[in-house]
């Protein structure tokens, strides 16, 4: 999937609650725009959980070439009653770079293959439902020769379409590396290079 209409991301980790036939669920999701950060959060979900009994997970991952890198782990569950339903819900909302993980204490009444599915799935909708999401932009990396007179203006209109400078080396002219989102790079070139 390569699609970039209307993909979503989520500010900031957040988790909910859900309580099913005496087994504590405990959904989580937050922002990874890499495998190792979404593999940090949960590593951290798990330590703050260590007598769990499950720690299920899925996460939708957006590379650099467009492709969206999926996967989910039933860590432990019967095939397909864990991962799968905490998937499902990220690939519906087309919400990209996030993790989610749930976490499961058994409560000593068996769900069955059915149950686990609704309550694995429950607790990742519950989670996503609570997050902030962003519309996902497309960002690049452009760098940038300038007049110092330039570089209020520059700070200005990287402030306005959300974008940052990275580095700025000071010789007699400016030289700025600049992140900012893809439909403003040709905007901004012209702007303070005349091309």
């Amino acid at each position: 999937m390569t699609n970039t209409h209307s993909q979503y991301t989520i500010a900031h980790a957040t988790s909910v609650e859900y309580d099913i036939k005496k087994s504590r669920f405990i959904g989580m999701i937050a922002p990874a725009s890499t495998e190792a950060e979404a593999i940090q959060h949960l590593q951290k979900l798990a330590a703050q959980h260590p007598q769990a009994n499950h720690l299920a997970f899925a996460w939708r991952i957006r590379q650099a070439d467009g492709f969206i890198n999926e996967r989910c782990h039933d860590a432990g569950e019967p095939s397909g009653t864990a991962g799968r339903p905490i998937l499902a819900p990220l690939e519906g909302g087309a919400i990209i770079n996030a993790v989610v993980g749930v976490i499961r204490y058994f409560g000593g009444v068996k769900l069955g293959t059915g149950g686990l599915t609704r309550a694995y799935g429950t607790s990742a909708k519950l989670a996503i439902d609570a997050a902030t999401f962003t519309p996902w932009v497309e960002m690049v990396i452009l760098q940038l020769d300038i007049d110092y007179s330039q570089l209020q203006t520059l700070e200005y209109q990287l402030n306005k379409c959300h974008g940052q400078i990275i580095d700025q080396q000071f010789t007699d002219r400016v030289q700025v590396t600049i992140n900012l989102p893809i439909h403003e790079k040709s905007k901004i070139q012209q702007q303070f290079t005349g091309f």
